[in-house]
């Protein structure tokens, strides 16, 4: 069992390594472990569960032991015959029969607050993977504009040699060499910033996975990213969808929850005015005649006591103040974060609608784009079109493909969003 837990230390203290190749799956499985907002979710659940163990502690019997020794003059000596010392050890346990009601509700209490914080990090989880979710996509995003960029270039170089052939030919000018020179300088810009927002997406995902810098080959490494932005149509219903985040969504459930804890505060806020009994029952032994054990008395004692705060300045009034506003404050904020995630969800499903749009227009227009372009190409070597028509047809083709990879990246971070809103799980986490 010992080496069963060093071994589990052991691989907790070793810092994850970055893996060859990385896809979503094993993205969110690395940020369920290592994303620093879940992992401040989960020690938050720690901490209640301490809040839950010291409460609870209140319903068991107290066991408390005590001793004293002390040396003083024979003159002031309290004893008979005087002595110059005493000691006594107690042993004592006690148990609250009745607070009011404020030990169980405050129990109640803070064992709801742990379900809260068991949802926060439901809702901890939902967030991060979504921004992992996002931060890949602009990875693969960033990584296709490189891909469509490149081709770009490749084209309007090919386009070059065969214009500096025929130049070279005679049979055109040096004004259409000139252009498509022109064209393929201006080509790379286009491919030296995609290849820069690449390098920034992956920075901005290793931030989301919590790769940190302490981890051996986090900042050497880059994996090869394996998957693809493609356009898969998922149909949703705004009603059920209104339905689902009412129903599911964490941070709701959460808040209520909190209602609910605030409610037995506000037993114990009233509990403080009421008596507290308790019985004790323990066992005493100090000096007795002489100096030694043997002459020393001992026995046991048995008693009930009570406390009750008959007047206290108004002070449980106070408490029982703070307590119902604490209540409906939190109540407020429960209305008020219905109405956000309303809000978001008809945001979410607009945007999903606009993406799907989208997504569907961009689809056909690359294939348009490409017939063009060889169209253009076809007519220029015959003599019947000019370079500019060629050029022209070569950057609406680069515009389409553009389009459409951004368009099929906004549907995908679109249709994640809306299954947040609607407080579904990310698709790859098992319950």
């Amino acid at each position: 069992m010992v080496m069963a837990v060093a071994a589990f230390q052991s691989v907790v203290a070793q810092p994850a390594a970055v893996p060859d190749t990385l896809d979503l799956r094993t993205a969110i499985g690395f940020a369920l472990e290592n994303n620093f907002s879940i992992r401040q979710a989960r020690e938050r659940i720690k901490q209640q569960d301490g809040v839950v163990i010291e409460v609870s502690a209140r319903q068991i019997p107290n066991v408390a032991a005590s001793a004293a020794y002390q040396r003083n003059d024979p003159d002031i000596g309290q004893s008979f015959p005087p002595s110059i010392q005493t000691w006594q050890i107690n042993l004592t346990t006690s148990q609250v029969l009745y607070a009011g009601g404020g030990v169980q509700s405050a129990v109640k209490s803070s064992k709801l607050a742990r379900e809260a914080a068991l949802l926060d990090l439901q809702a901890a989880i939902n967030d991060a993977l979504l921004q992992v979710r996002t931060s890949f996509y602009n990875v693969l995003l960033a990584r296709e504009k490189i891909k469509v960029q490149e081709s770009n270039v490749e084209l309007l170089q090919s386009q070059l040699k065969t214009t500096t052939d025929r130049f070279e030919a005679g049979t055109v000018s040096s004004f259409e060499k000139l252009r498509a020179e022109v064209a393929v300088a201006n080509a790379k810009a286009p491919l030296i910033t995609a290849r820069n927002d690449y390098r920034l997406a992956i920075e901005s995902l290793r931030q989301t996975l919590g790769l940190t810098a302490g981890q051996a080959d986090a900042l050497r490494k880059v994996p090869d990213f394996v998957g693809t932005l493609d356009f898969t149509p998922v149909a949703f219903d705004l009603q059920t969808a209104f339905d689902a985040a009412h129903a599911k969504r964490p941070d709701l459930e959460r808040i209520a929850k909190l209602a609910a804890a605030r409610e037995e505060g506000l037993t114990v806020a009233r509990a403080s005015s009421l008596p507290t009994v308790s019985a004790f029952g323990g066992w005493t032994l100090r000096k007795g005649v002489t100096n030694s054990f043997g002459d020393s008395e001992n026995g046991w004692l048995l008693g009930v006591q009570s406390q009750w705060n008959i007047f206290d300045g108004k002070a449980t009034a106070g408490r029982v103040t703070q307590a119902r506003s604490l209540l409906e404050q939190t109540k407020l904020t429960l209305t008020e974060a219905q109405l956000a995630v309303e809000v978001e969800v008809r945001r979410a499903y607009s945007q999903w609608q606009q993406a799907t749009e989208l997504a569907e227009a961009a689809q056909k227009v690359v294939g348009q784009a490409t017939e063009a372009v060889r169209l253009a190409n076809a007519r220029y070597s015959a003599g019947t079109s000019t370079q500019l028509d060629v050029l022209q047809a070569q950057v609406d083709l680069t515009t389409a493909r553009t389009n459409q990879i951004q368009a099929n990246y906004g549907y995908n971070v679109a249709v994640a969003s809306l299954r947040r809103a609607t407080g579904q799980a990310d698709e790859f986490v098992t319950k």
